[in-house]
């Protein structure tokens, strides 16, 4: 039996070599593509440094300005859910928390524009009651409310399962103390709150940083451009590869000091807990009121959008929609895609992580494997230091030159999808590979079990839900995304997102608003089918 118990480690090391290798070429070969193209940049004018100069300022500043305004408001938020465990409806406010990542960005766009837009609901009342003229949604002011409709309700679930991490003797204490709300924040509360709040911001800023559907959209104008978007303006309308070098030289090196910044400002953040835990609390019954108005106001700015999305969408003609042969080409290309993505980033996850296992079962390990341990925990987290669109451009220059761009377009979009979604399903499969192999490993090593035997009888049963909901939460962040979509999209290449977005820039609202419905719908029901496996994994 000693031979098989020695090639299932040396095939799962190989196994995450191979993941490893393929991630780095599916990364390398577009960045190395841009430095060739480097040489052959001509001089650049003053003014168009100066606009280069103007584009990295306002990345920064509406990635600051949104993470300013997502924290402040998700600490309210968190602190009236964390106080108020007996709120009517809590856990479903808590879930609905959760469902703006799930949302394609042009969809919450959509949404917010049919809210906010001149001839939105807001705009609608605002003039009717003589308050104010009709509000400018595109520019600063838009990208903020969209950024603020993601991020806060991402901060506010985090700061929600950090609270209520604090031990119940604290309360009890803080009761015999006679604590008002006042000295609750400032001796309980805010101590919890500052240790994560760091992390979070960080995240929130890199996620405003790398922000590209909802800065297309929204931003109005060459005085609200982000890097992401001058750099798909520079290859898709101007077609200048040198020009673009530039900006992703200057994207890929801002978000990968923000990384380095942010990690060493980061401590760990509890991802979700105790959802509804009942916890007596001393300023608990003082501040109903204020908490009540809070999570009302919190919960109509977040379910606004998401009502005019549905209300809008029941309105469009479903029948001329699906009488066009683009929406099913579209239908079957972004289905194909998410599949295609959820299952890459699927057998890279498990491969690097079977790897890691094999690696740690080892008591002292070798430099190479200690190496080999810390790339594959970079590559978790490649896709925030080198963003979609930087990786999408650096395939689009190369295969321009071969001319392969039309061919090989879907392949590149599928390999880029899936490692943005890499990080999402590292996360999920981690805990439970780490779980069932320290159940499993020393019953699988008596009886000889190793490598496809051991998978097909102990590992794919045990972890048969969490690549469930692993492939689930993939397929629903490929679905809906546009960054590299975007790039090479043409008459023969659509998807969803894509055709929402030309529905959109030629006034078919009407149309659009059906499309978006039916894009939501894709992405929601994949959520609640990971929702639902998560559940019955939980409950096991």
């Amino acid at each position: 039996m000693q031979p098989s118990r020695t090639s299932r480690p040396k095939s799962a090391i190989l196994a995450g070599l191979v993941a490893l290798g393929c991630i780095g070429l599916a990364v390398a070969t577009p960045m190395l593509a841009l430095v060739a193209v480097a040489p052959a940049m001509p001089e650049l004018s003053a003014d168009y440094l100066d606009f280069v100069w103007s584009i990295t300022k306002f990345t920064l500043l509406q990635a600051g300005l949104s993470t300013l305004l997502s924290v402040l408001t998700a600490i309210p938020l968190a602190r009236a859910l964390a106080r108020q465990a007996s709120f009517p409806g809590r856990q479903l406010i808590l879930r609905l928390l959760a469902l703006p990542l799930a949302l394609p960005a042009l969809v919450v766009v959509l949404g917010i524009v049919e809210v906010w837009g001149r001839q939105g609901w807001v705009s609608t009342v605002m003039q009717g009651t003589g308050l104010a003229g009709p509000l400018n949604i595109y520019g600063l002011t838009g990208i903020l409310i969209a950024h603020v409709f993601f991020n806060m309700a991402l901060a506010a679930r985090l700061l929600v399962a950090s609270l209520e991490q604090i031990p119940p003797e604290n309360w009890r204490l803080a009761a015999q103390l006679s604590f008002t709300s006042g000295h609750v924040f400032r001796h309980i509360e805010w101590p919890v709150i500052r240790s994560v709040l760091p992390g979070i911001a960080s995240l929130v800023f890199m996620l405003c940083i790398a922000s590209f559907a909802v800065v297309l959209v929204l931003g109005g104008g060459p005085k609200a451009t982000t890097l992401e978007v001058a750099i798909y303006q520079s290859l898709r309308f101007d077609f200048d590869p040198p020009r673009a070098v530039l900006l992703a030289a200057l994207q890929l090196a801002l978000c990968a000091g923000l990384f380095v910044l942010g990690g060493r400002m980061a401590t760990d953040i509890v991802v979700m807990s105790g959802v509804g835990k009942q916890v007596r609390r001393p300023d608990q019954a003082a501040s109903r009121r204020t908490d009540t108005l809070v999570i009302t106001a919190g919960l109509t700015f977040i379910a606004l959008p998401m009502l005019a999305i549905v209300l809008s969408g029941l309105a469009a003609p479903f029948g001329v929609i699906v009488s066009q042969s683009v929406f099913w080409r579209a239908t079957a290309t972004s289905l194909v895609l998410a599949l295609t993505a959820a299952s890459l980033s699927l057998v890279m996850a498990w491969s690097l992580l079977a790897a890691q296992r094999t690696i740690l079962r080892r008591r002292q390990p070798s430099r190479a494997a200690s190496a080999f341990m810390s790339s594959m925990q970079a590559s978790g987290s490649l896709i925030l230091v080198v963003p979609p669109v930087v990786i999408g451009a650096g395939w689009f220059v190369v295969l321009h030159r071969t001319g392969l761009a039309g061919s090989a377009a879907p392949v590149i979009v599928a390999v880029v999808n899936a490692l943005m979604a890499l990080p999402f399903a590292l996360r999920i499969l981690r805990p439970a590979v780490v779980g069932q192999a320290q159940v499993h490993d020393r019953l699988c090593a008596s009886l000889g079990l190793s490598g496809l035997q051991r998978w097909r009888l102990i590992d794919l049963p045990v972890l048969a839900r969490s690549f469930a909901l692993a492939f689930a939460f993939a397929a629903a962040l490929s679905i809906g995304d546009l960054g590299a979509a975007a790039l090479f999209g043409s008459a023969d290449f659509v998807t969803l997102p894509l055709l929402l977005l030309q529905k959109m820039g030629s006034y078919r609202s009407v149309e659009a608003a059906g499309i978006a419905l039916l894009l939501a719908c894709f992405c929601l029901s994949l959520i609640w089918m990971a929702e639902q496996l998560k559940t019955e994994a939980q409950s096991q």
